[in-house]
């Protein structure tokens, strides 16, 4: 049985917690909405379209070709939304004491799922994974005459 490594699975895992969590902007917007500062106009909107960009990075992380970029903008996504995660928190007073375990306790986890996203984004392609390309390139570039 072939053992699965971190670096492997750690796309596929982050692409499940953006799945999970871009879903629930559409099945319990409401909570969403409320986490939208004041000071930003459409918040039923807001919420939609950064439940699309959760989707569309856990989309982009489960294929190898577009796992890169899809890093990056994870990364970009997690910190765009922290205002709200912050507001949420802040939000929380004369709530439930396990509300506000989680909308105080989710903040300091974002400096580690930015550097989740930004590590799977620095990812370097494997000489397998590059071959085809190489040998891509290396068909189509143009020869020197009285050179091979």
């Amino acid at each position: 049985m072939r053992q699965i490594s971190w670096v492997r699975a750690s796309p596929w895992l982050l692409a499940g917690l953006l799945g999970v969590a871009g879903t629930a902007h559409f099945v319990i917007a409401d909570r969403y909405q409320r986490t939208i500062p004041s000071a930003l106009p459409y918040p039923r909107e807001l919420v939609y379209v950064s439940g699309v960009a959760e989707l569309l990075c856990a989309g982009g992380l489960a294929f190898r070709r577009t796992r890169r970029i899809a890093g990056w903008a994870t990364a970009a996504l997690f910190v765009v939304v922290f205002p709200a995660n912050v507001q949420m928190a802040l939000d929380s007073v004369g709530s439930t004491p396990m509300h506000k375990l989680t909308a105080w306790g989710r903040l300091p986890l974002q400096i580690p799922l930015v550097l989740w996203a930004a590590q799977i984004g620095r990812q370097i392609p494997t000489s397998r994974q590059l071959a085809p390309r190489l040998a891509a390139l290396d068909a189509h570039s143009p020869r020197l005459p009285g050179r091979d």
